[in-house]
């Protein structure tokens, strides 16, 4: 099963890390997920740059509007995406427990909609 993985970082909490403790969370999370690739577990993962900037796009009076910066306010901005084989959602919400950016933001792991996707081939990963 492929689970979609959004680790969101707490900007507060980054901030109080030295770059040096910085560098060394940046080099933690990249091996963790060096690792899980040698597993076979690692499907996809994209970092993104700083919530400042994202535009937001929403339907508004019939037409679509947009509005720079993320969707929501808040302290945890989306800091990336991983996607994660496993075989149940137990599995993945253990392994994910144990990425070293569990430290600075929470994770949410959520199943990806396997039968949509064999509908829609095109949003099959390669």
């Amino acid at each position: 099963m492929r689970f979609v993985c959004l680790g969101c970082l707490d900007k507060d909490a980054w901030g109080r890390l030295s770059p040096a403790e910085q560098q060394a969370m940046i080099e933690a999370c990249t091996a963790f997920d060096r690792e899980l690739h040698a597993q076979g577990r690692f499907a996809a993962g994209f970092a993104l740059q700083d919530s400042a900037s994202a535009t937001t796009i929403r339907w508004n009076g019939g037409r679509p509007s947009q509005v720079d910066g993320p969707f929501a306010e808040t302290k945890e901005m989306l800091g990336g995406i991983l996607v994660l084989e496993a075989r149940d959602k137990a599995e993945a919400v253990e392994i994910m427990s144990r990425h070293p950016a569990i430290r600075i933001g929470p994770f949410e792991v959520r199943p990806a909609d396997e039968a949509f996707m064999a509908q829609h081939p095109i949003l099959k990963l390669q």
